[in-house]
């Protein structure tokens, strides 16, 4: 007879966004991206695991988001194709979040970073963000037959281009690296005003993941969880 689920595991790519999910009870947190990601989250995600939840950043696609904008996900379109989310947690997702947004996600393997690229994958996709985990997430729950949900806050809006100095400093395993992006700004010093002004995104976001996470509670309020 299986077991009632007791912990969610959250999907995250920076360091930042893993300390907010794991701080919720029941929540068992992941950080990193590619295939350091799956790996991880394989593991965590064993006996007792009752879904797999993406939450963190997102690049903002359609134009109408600005920073702190929080994104729930009706699917998540990626690479290998597109994957559902479980409409009963991301139901609870909605009612905890009421200003939130549900709405296709896009994930990738690689950063969207140019104002005009991102015009060009909202008119492809209608996707209303885009980040680099939850098509990891979304896979490995699907494999695991578990439920899979997404939350995302904006950072960079549609019409912001992120500095190279930004995407030299992300390391895999989801930690900065100061060194990486201060050689970078030496190449390209007119990258600081836009560093900066990434930053001061990136902490709106940062802000409204933690109220959300503390909306939502206990394992992100998993139906069921016990």
């Amino acid at each position: 007879m299986a077991s009632s689920p007791s912990f969610v595991v959250a999907a995250a790519g920076l360091v930042f966004e893993a300390r907010i999910a794991g701080r919720l009870p029941a929540v068992r947190a992941c950080c990193g991206r590619g295939s350091g990601l799956t790996a991880a989250l394989e593991v965590a995600a064993g006996a007792g695991c009752g879904g797999i939840v993406s939450f963190g950043i997102a690049g903002g696609l359609d134009p109408a988001l600005r920073p702190g904008a929080l994104l729930i996900a009706a699917n998540v379109i990626g690479p290998a194709g597109r994957f559902a989310a479980d409409i009963a947690w991301s139901h609870a997702f909605a009612q905890a979040l009421p200003a939130a947004i549900l709405a296709p996600l896009l994930s990738l393997d690689v950063a969207a970073i140019d104002p005009a690229a991102k015009a060009q994958l909202f008119r492809d996709t209608g996707a209303a963000g885009v980040d680099m985990e939850s098509h990891i997430a979304a896979g490995v729950a699907a494999r695991r037959g578990l439920p899979f949900a997404a939350l995302r806050a904006v950072a960079d809006p549609a019409d912001r281009r992120v500095p190279q100095a930004a995407i030299a400093g992300l390391r895999a395993d989801g930690r900065s690296d100061a060194l990486a992006v201060l050689k970078s700004l030496l190449r390209n010093p007119g990258e600081l005003g836009g560093l900066v002004g990434v930053a001061r995104n990136a902490a709106t976001a940062r802000a409204a993941l933690a109220r959300a996470a503390r909306r939502l509670g206990k394992g992100f309020g998993l139906p069921g969880l016990v």
